[in-house]
């Protein structure tokens, strides 16, 4: 089978934990597959795009529950807020393998392995929710913010590099640490339980970050483009959300970043 049409039909897949784990076991067996990297795929209805469960009821940014770790409830509300990230996060990768034609084997198998470890992160955090709330994914609101930047950059992979995982995703390089600190305070074990779940997420999505820019550079060096001028054309024209301090700089420049880029994060702040 080819690997980019499998990857369609996972995403397209609605159940949560069966997506999560046909993706672990796609990156298993990838050996088996072909990938077709100049193959155009049928064209798909981009409503039944990606594959996803009833639950949890999606709303405006706005209108979803505060998640403050003080209480067992709010440290529940947190805990879904990001487990429905890491399951977007799924869906992100696996978009990013079968849209985007013509792009090196390299590329496909990079994101292969970040679709499973975005699994594996969902998979953690939903066992957290059932072990230590009594709750599971689907019983809080949740909102679809990083689903609509990869629709605004679906005819366009170097705006999808660019502005889903060094952009959207690098968020959680900055945003992680702040929330551990609050889960550590509260002393509880569920939350010190979710402090070393969140160690593994972002040891590995300073990975994921990395492959973004790694593969936004090569694009930009392809084209003959200026990655950080363009990065900041990007930001305007797809009205990407404006980034906020603190930065964790220290995993920002694991993931690639440049000393000039962070400069201009600063500057912007």
């Amino acid at each position: 089978m080819e690997l980019r049409h499998r990857a369609l039909e996972v995403l397209r897949l609605t159940d949560p934990e069966e997506k999560a784990l046909a993706v672990l076991d796609l990156y298993a067996q990838q050996a088996h597959y072909s990938i077709a990297a100049d193959m155009q795929l049928p064209s798909v209805d981009p409503a039944s795009l990606p594959g996803r469960p009833e639950r949890p009821l999606l709303r405006h940014h706005t209108e979803v529950a505060r998640r403050s770790p003080a209480t067992p409830e709010g440290r529940a509300i947190l805990i879904h807020a990001i487990a429905h990230i890491e399951f977007n996060a799924i869906n992100l990768a696996l978009d990013a393998m079968w849209r985007f034609a013509g792009m090196p084997p390299d590329y496909y198998r990079d994101w292969l392995r970040v679709a499973a470890e975005e699994g594996k992160h969902f998979l953690l955090l939903r066992d957290h929710l059932r072990q230590h709330h009594g709750q599971d994914y689907g019983d809080h609101p949740a909102h679809q913010g990083m689903w609509t930047m990869c629709e605004k950059t679906s005819d366009d992979v170097t705006a999808r590099m660019a502005l889903v995982p060094r952009t959207l995703e690098a968020r959680g390089l900055d945003a992680t640490p702040q929330i551990q600190n609050k889960l550590r305070n509260t002393h509880a074990p569920d939350a010190l339980a979710a402090v070393a779940i969140l160690d593994i997420i972002l040891h590995e999505e300073v990975g994921h970050v990395a492959i973004g820019n790694h593969w936004y550079r090569w694009l930009c060096d392809k084209q003959g483009l200026d990655p950080e001028s363009l990065y900041h054309e990007l930001t305007v024209r797809y009205e990407a959300p404006r980034l906020r301090p603190p930065f964790n700089t220290s995993a920002r420049k694991q993931a690639g970043f440049t000393e000039a880029e962070l400069l201009w994060l600063q500057q912007i702040a």
